[in-house]
């Protein structure tokens, strides 16, 4: 008893003596290093060999959520490096089993709907921005009938269209926006083709009213919107954080005006002169005959705007600081229009998109390197067995594969993080779904089933995005009016190039990032 005394006396003093704050805090420290020290050994001494290894974390719950945050690639390919292509990690306390490279995308994006659904993982960040009733707050069968009704817009005959109405939005844009005041300046350019691309996607997607009710303060209520995709909307998408205050004010602001629009129309305010996307969505009905009601015609063009101009957003931003880093190619890309299309550079068409293979390369290896999306999630329904392994994912797992991992490995890229263009000369490296690949149709349109590429920037499987061919198209003819109508390189000629912003799930180039610019003037 004399050591226990001597050992408890001091102990006891100190409580019976220190004042209440004091002991709180030592209470809540000596709780903290008891929890990390419980979850340390934890690690060392459970380990379930039928289940993939977790990555090694101090603090329950926090996990590898802060690492991952930072930077996604980086924290993928170290732990790749670790424990191989499957592993667990521990974001805001759910546990994540990534599958990486090609077989990891096709096991997760090809997966059935009774072993995985995206619909339990995304509402609760979705519904918030989009509203109730489209996306992921519905079924997926009756998110596949959604799909079918926007394919509306994404027919040949519209995309041709398109180009023209892209075209002459880019050429008024840099005329009349502040930042291309003269003949040389700079711009900001994530925060410029932000708004450049809602202008291009709303009067392309959405028609000529939708267009005309937009001004730059659209560009921040998307911004808004988009903050609606942090990361902590996994757990806290209900809380009273800044940034959902602001995205709940985004997205009521945008159903008011899409709701507006619908609500003269069937009064017969407007007349029908032209079918555009909302005409079409108010005419189109579910399989059971239902009418789509007003509160989802609206969520569905929020959805479909944010579609053509998010990733797009992102990746011609990414496209422009990679010409500004190597200003050259800008000039090739001139040389290509010329030779192709004429001295003269006559109007731009639908058909010459596929004419002009250098500015088809340099938008494809932008979306290799900087893919729009870093992270693709499904919630495990049943356990399931990973192919090639041991391991058996239980329910309480979540899924996570990430297509852009595999587009910068070097087992499928030489020098895979050297943005070049050129890479794909000559069908170099080319991935592309080939003729006699499995296609599904999953209610929206026919697909391929497979997903062994390596090159997946817009996903896979059902819930492949089906604006893709949009994409390709809207980035190309932005990227097309900008060169003829500018030089462009880094400030002072740098080289360097801008940071990756993952605080959204959305990755996008670090703001502010400005870049010089020239007009050609009578060059041309």
């Amino acid at each position: 008893m004399g050591l226990l005394s001597e050992a408890t006396g001091p102990l006891s003093y100190f409580i019976s003596n220190a004042p209440l704050p004091v002991l709180v805090a030592a209470g809540v420290a000596s709780f903290i290093v008891l929890t990390v020290v419980l979850n340390v050994l934890k690690q060392l001494l459970w380990k379930n060999a039928n289940e993939p290894p977790v990555v090694f974390h101090w603090f329950p719950i926090i996990g590898s959520t802060i690492t991952y945050g930072m930077d996604p690639y980086k924290f993928f390919f170290a732990n790749k490096a670790k424990y191989g292509d499957v592993f667990t990690f521990i974001l805001l306390g759910r546990k994540m089993t990534v599958c990486l490279d090609t077989k990891g995308n096709n096991f997760i994006l090809n997966g059935k709907l009774k072993d995985v659904n995206a619909e339990e993982i995304y509402s609760p960040l979705c519904t918030p921005v989009f509203g109730k009733d489209v996306v992921y707050d519905c079924p997926n069968s009756k998110l596949m009938e959604q799909k079918k009704f926007v394919k509306f817009g994404l027919t040949q005959e519209a995309l041709r269209s398109y180009v023209t109405l892209i075209t002459a939005e880019v050429e008024y844009f840099v005329k009349r926006h502040k930042s291309f005041k003269g003949q040389k300046g700079t711009f900001n350019v994530p925060k410029v083709m932000a708004e450049l691309t809602i202008y291009t996607a709303s009067r392309s997607l959405q028609g000529e009213e939708v267009r005309n009710m937009f001004d730059s303060r659209f560009a921040d209520l998307y911004h808004d919107l988009d903050m609606g995709f942090s990361p902590i909307n996994f757990m806290l998408p209900w809380a009273p954080l800044p940034h959902n205050r602001a995205r709940d004010n985004a997205r009521d602001t945008m159903i008011n005006l899409y709701s507006e629009i619908v609500r003269k129309r069937r009064s017969g305010a407007v007349k029908k002169e032209s079918p555009d996307m909302i005409w079409h969505l108010m005419d189109c009905k579910y399989k059971d005959g239902t009418i789509l009601p007003d509160h989802e015609i609206a969520g569905i063009m929020i959805a479909l705007l944010m579609a053509g101009q998010h990733s797009s957003s992102s990746t011609i931003a990414w496209i422009i600081l990679r010409l500004a880093q190597n200003p050259h190619l800008v000039e090739e890309l001139l040389a290509e229009q010329k030779s192709i299309l004429g001295e003269d550079l006559p109007p731009l068409t639908y058909e010459d998109l596929q004419r002009l293979p250098l500015h088809a390369q340099t938008v494809k290896e932008t979306l290799r390197l900087h893919a729009p999306i870093h992270s693709i999630m499904r919630q495990v329904k049943q356990p399931l067995i990973v192919e090639g392994t041991n391991y058996t994912i239980p329910p309480t797992h979540t899924l996570m594969s990430s297509p852009g991992v595999s587009a910068q490995m070097d087992s499928h890229f030489v020098n895979p993080s050297q943005w070049d263009p050129h890479r794909w000369d000559a069908g170099m490296h080319n991935y592309e779904e080939a003729e006699d690949e499995e296609k599904i149709d999953y209610g929206w349109g026919v697909v391929s089933k497979g997903t062994h590429s390596p090159y997946l920037p817009f996903g896979a499987g059902r819930h492949r995005c089906i604006g893709e061919q949009f994409a390709y198209l809207q980035l190309q003819t932005i990227l097309i009016a900008f060169v003829r109508e500018f030089k462009i390189r880094n400030i002072g000629g740098s080289k360097d190039i801008i940071g990756t912003d993952f605080s959204s799930l959305f990755s996008r180039p670090l703001a502010p990032a400005n870049v010089e610019w020239e007009r050609r003037g009578k060059e041309l």
